[in-house]
């Protein structure tokens, strides 16, 4: 199934949960908020939500420095910054 990640294709198993694909990246749950289609999943919904073919997805881990990992792509930001910018707009 092709999804997009972070603006990126990428393909993944049929039926994966959001809990399934960060598993499948190596990625700590705890640490990182997911936006499905433009909505915030909630972090007590990664177990049950399903994605689709097609689905876009953005993966942010609050880590300082605003950088993208390159092991899976997942962008580490500023929390603080970030919050501040969505305040004011």
């Amino acid at each position: 199934m092709n999804i997009t990640l972070n603006g990126e294709n990428k393909q993944i198993p049929d039926s994966m949960t959001v809990t399934g694909l960060l598993e499948f990246l190596h990625i700590q749950h705890q640490r990182v908020a997911v936006e499905l289609n433009e909505t915030i999943v909630k972090k007590d919904r990664y177990g049950e939500t399903v994605l689709n073919e097609g689905d876009a997805l953005e993966v942010v881990s609050f880590m300082g420095g605003g950088e993208i990992s390159s092991e899976c792509g997942v962008r580490s930001a500023d929390f603080k910054a970030k919050k501040r910018s969505q305040n004011h707009e």
